[in-house]
């Protein structure tokens, strides 16, 4: 049987949340990274990270969810549309920063391309934490710290007393 206790544990706070959010995120992130890199190679660079970003996406929001932010099993399917409104941001961020470095720069080495798209993951990356932490998930804490406050309450079952019996005739009508 599940405390109240053990709900607030399983719910992490900022640092720890953050912390796994990079594990997650940033581990994805890198993954993610080569694998645009590697698509890249067939399809043209934008498609391939909105394909990268879409599939990635479903897999960090449920690593947010049972890991990150312990919102307590599988993302809905809102937090998985509202995660995806907050990844369709990091695209854009990243894709405007692969087109400023490209009309910067006439023909950027893979590692230059690897570190812009890196650096432009990261800043987006933070800003999603921020998202994901107070408005994607916050309702799953909110709602299992309300729970967990129900649950807490002593519940006291009382039952009506009957009165002493006063003598030997009373006893043998009350038994």
């Amino acid at each position: 049987m599940e405390t109240a206790q053990s709900r607030q544990q399983a719910t992490p706070g900022a640092v720890t949340a953050f912390a796994r959010f990079v594990l997650c995120g940033g581990g994805v992130g890198l993954a993610s990274s080569l694998a645009v890199a590697a698509l890249a190679v067939w399809v043209p660079w934008g498609l391939a990270n909105a394909l990268i970003t879409a599939a990635s996406t479903l897999l960090t929001t449920e690593l947010h969810a049972r890991f990150s932010f312990g919102a307590g099993g599988r993302a809905t399917w809102r937090q998985h549309a509202q995660s995806a409104g907050s990844a369709a941001a990091a695209y854009a961020v990243t894709c405007v920063a692969m087109l400023v470095l490209h009309q910067l720069v006439v023909a950027p080495g893979a590692l230059l391309e690897q570190g812009v798209y890196l650096s432009a993951s990261a800043i987006a990356g933070v800003a999603r934490f921020a998202v994901l932490r107070l408005v994607v998930f916050a309702r799953s804490r909110s709602q299992t710290a309300a729970a967990a406050v129900r649950t807490a309450r002593p519940v006291h079952a009382t039952a009506p007393r009957a009165a002493a019996p006063a003598g030997p005739a009373e006893l043998c009508r009350a038994a």
